[in-house]
């Protein structure tokens, strides 16, 4: 099993910066990518970024040049960066950590951005 952990979310003004975390435990050694996804109000989830254990990377085109995903291993954790710049009214939602173990994805507990005008 992974367990995730997510951290950093909170109200920023638009055209501000925000970084979230999440952090992976358990079978870490199992984890073939992890991604970021997001959900507003009525709308459905949406990936957003996806780093794999190789570093290769992919955006939605809604965030591309304005969010940065990154990741640092240790041998028992797995930490996803998100670093969002330029955040815009539209990127409000909640953000979900994912962990893909073996095929399965494995979901955060989510964590709220705001971006206010």
């Amino acid at each position: 099993q992974v367990q995730l952990v997510e951290s950093g979310g909170g109200l920023v003004q638009a055209g501000g910066s925000l970084t979230l975390s999440c952090t992976a435990s358990g079978r870490v050694f199992t984890i073939d990518a992890m991604a970021w996804h997001r959900q507003a109000p009525g709308n459905e989830r949406e990936r957003v970024a996806l780093i794999r254990r190789s570093g290769s990377t992919d955006y939605a085109d809604s965030v591309k040049g304005r969010f940065t995903i990154s990741k640092d291993s240790t041998e028992n954790t797995y930490t996803v960066y998100l670093q969002m710049n330029s955040l815009e009214q539209e990127d409000t939602a909640v953000y979900y950590c994912t962990a893909y173990s073996l095929g399965s994805p494995h979901w955060g507990q989510g964590t709220q951005v705001t971006v206010s005008s």
